[in-house]
């Protein structure tokens, strides 16, 4: 079933209609409905049935491409890039379909357009082009043959209908064998065969964030193949696994995507500590068990982030919490995309990382609970033994270093922003100077991180109790970090050095060792606390403590 595609608006967009010698005779929500209607007006004819797509974003490197064509070149666009082009969005990956020569295709196309040529499978025969814009885009064509004899095999092999609609890019026309113009219109993710997930066990964890991405519904029997599919993950490698996980963590409704995932049966296979956080009981202030906890926090993250990001438009709430928080650190909004624009790993984001952090803050509750002869439950010491098993988990992903390290950071160090909040609060004691500088010391660039989630953490903690009052103390708590992190840096949190340890070694005679670092790491200390100031002060202050050490 295909049309010839359209750009313009059509009052049959999005529907299936029956045309005969052209013209429409008939219309419905399915195929089916289009042919019924039309055999009740028209039952002595045939008609042709065709979907009517929407009006849709169509990218110029497709004209381009067709333009590097031989004549007679059969091939498609498939895929995620028609999906999303029905969907009216660009896509940043074009996949194309062809019955041979992909990796010799490529080839051409790329010394066509200018930009990067890969062999991508020489299996399959496939090859990619990478073009990247003037301000840094990139968009990845992939050129394959196809799975199976014919292009219609190769989109009954795909794994969700809505991604299983195929763009004759010369004649421009779709073809839609398994109806998923109609599952895009009634936005429902429904499996392309029986065998969809079997064949590749991803597919379930692909299945869930397109959901949260587009908004859709995972379709009932489809819902039912996730389950049953979810104990053939351990076949897929760590990484793509991974990979999934980070775009789900990344997207939107990442609360949502994680429930699904749970209520599918796919952590034990996935993120095998977390089943343990449910129904583990907290005391006030909480107000939910752990795992409800964790799915809050990242809820609230998510909002938050909205809120900081720039372009938003602060007028435009009438929460109160919200409009405190844009009152107390909006002016920050600059500085968060900078903070976020960061690269810790060039195919993941450092946003995807505190969701992931986020994810695993209270992991080693259940094993730490205890209760007191009050009957209050605490959890001593959670954060740190969490920090290690989230390093774990990342390290089993295959995460670099600097992501494992980031992890661990902001897990170990998550009840310090409390800390902080608490004694505001209660004492009306803000942080000193030396504990800003000793938690910026210890945290470094992670210290952004646990600000957000320290206040994603208090809304998912409290919920609809907490007090302006203590949303006003955290909200301090942030501004006085971040002024200092981000407005002055070299008073409170990396002073800039005074003397090396050469210097140090050479003015009061001492060998190498583990002294000479604790001397700098006390002198910068007294820097940040305004103790001293030029090196003279520096060296009065290293003699001091080393007198001191020698006496003990």
């Amino acid at each position: 079933m295909s049309d010839h595609f359209q750009t313009t608006g059509s009052p049959y967009a999005g529907r299936w209609v029956a045309r005969v010698r052209g013209r429409i005779i008939a219309q419905g929500d399915t195929p089916e409905q289009a042919l019924h209607a039309a055999q009740i007006s028209r039952h002595k004819e045939k008609p042709e049935i065709v979907y009517m797509p929407v009006p849709f974003s169509y990218s110029p490197l497709i004209d381009k491409v067709r333009d590097t064509l031989v004549p007679d070149q059969e091939i498609y666009l498939v895929g995620g890039a028609v999906r999303d082009m029905l969907l009216n969005r660009l896509s940043p990956d074009l996949d194309f379909a062809l019955p041979a020569n992909g990796i010799s295709l490529a080839r051409r196309v790329a010394n066509a357009l200018q930009a990067d040529f890969m062999v991508l499978d020489n299996e399959r025969d496939t090859g990619r082009v990478i073009v990247t814009d003037s301000d840094g885009r990139r968009t990845f064509l992939d050129f394959a043959v196809y799975r199976g004899k014919d292009l219609e095999e190769d989109l009954r092999a795909r794994d969700f209908t809505v991604n299983a609609i195929a763009l004759d890019i010369r004649a421009q026309r779709l073809i839609d064998p398994l109806n998923g113009g109609s599952d895009l219109r009634l936005k429902l993710i429904r499996a392309c065969s029986p065998t969809s997930l079997a064949d590749d066990p991803v597919r379930i964890l692909r299945a869930v964030r397109q959901a949260a991405a587009f908004e859709f519904k995972i379709e009932l029997e489809t819902r039912q193949a996730l389950k049953q599919a979810a104990r053939l993950l351990p076949k897929v490698s760590p990484e793509r696994l991974r990979d999934e996980l980070f775009k789900m963590l990344e997207g939107p409704k990442p609360d949502a995507s994680m429930r699904a995932l749970e209520m599918l049966g796919v952590f034990p296979y996935l993120l095998p500590e977390l089943p343990a956080l449910k129904g583990v009981e907290q005391s006030p202030p909480h107000i939910y068990d752990v795992w409800e906890h964790t799915l809050s926090v990242l809820a609230h993250l998510e909002g938050i982030l909205a809120v900081l990001a720039p372009g938003y438009e602060a007028e435009s709430t009438n929460d109160l919490f919200t409009g405190l928080l844009t009152l107390r650190i909006g002016r920050f909004r600059e500085q968060f995309a900078r903070h976020f624009a960061e690269s810790l790993n060039a195919d993941r984001s450092v946003r995807a990382a505190l969701f992931f952090a986020a994810l695993y803050h209270d992991v080693q509750k259940p094993a730490t609970k205890s209760v007191d002869e009050t009957g209050r439950i605490r959890f001593f010491d959670h954060e740190v033994r969490g920090a290690q098993v989230a390093a774990k988990r990342g390290r089993a992903f295959n995460l670099s270093n600097d992501e494992v390290e980031r992890l661990r950071a902001i897990v170990q160090h998550h009840m310090r922003f409390h800390f902080f909040t608490d004694r505001l609060e209660g004492e009306k004691q803000g942080p000193s100077r030396k504990a800003i500088y000793r938690f910026f010391r210890d945290t470094g660039k992670a210290g952004v991180d646990l600000v957000l989630l320290g206040l994603a953490d208090l809304r998912g903690t409290r919920g609809t109790t907490l007090t302006q009052e203590t949303w006003a103390a955290a909200l301090d708590v942030a501004r006085l970090l971040l002024e200092n992190y981000w407005e002055k840096p070299q008073e409170t949190v990396a002073p800039p050095r005074l003397l090396d340890g050469n210097e140090l070694m050479s003015a009061l005679g001492l060998e190498p060792g583990p002294i000479v670092g604790q001397l700098l790491e006390a002198i910068r200390e007294a820097q940040a606390t305004g103790k001293i100031e030029d090196r003279a002060q520096a060296l009065d202050l290293a003699r001091e403590q080393l007198k001191r050490s020698e006496n003990l």
